[in-house]
């Protein structure tokens, strides 16, 4: 199993937040300036400002500013790492559960227990 580190514990923290969440969301569809992602926030733009910092530093997304203009942009890179560690998870979850449920499933006290 792959050795995340703490650029995992990064990612879900950002992640633990509605706010951020819902601009990964956003994100996740294309590129978008920064007031277009704030606009369905109801919060202000420093604010915004604050949340997109707190997901550039842990790596899920970059932005540049072009003009007056800054875009930001999702790192799908970072994102799938999250997800591959998810799924890693969730496989030796279900594995654990088989077994329990094979074990349940061959042990003769279990089912005069059941039955009580």
């Amino acid at each position: 199993m792959p050795n995340y580190g703490e650029s995992l514990d990064r990612v879900f923290q950002a992640l633990a937040d509605g706010t951020r969440r819902a601009m990964v969301q956003r994100l996740i569809r294309g590129p978008v300036s920064v007031s277009e992602l704030a606009r369905p926030l109801e919060m202000s733009l420093p604010a915004v400002m604050q949340h997109i910092q707190v997901l550039e530093a842990c790596g899920l997304v970059r932005s540049e500013k072009i003009g007056r203009v800054r875009t930001c942009r999702i790192e799908p890179d970072v994102l799938r790492t999250a997800e591959d560690w998810l799924a890693e998870q969730r496989t030796s979850w279900e594995r654990r559960l088989d077994r329990l449920g094979d074990y349940l499933l061959d042990d003769p006290g279990t089912a005069e227990q059941g039955s009580l």
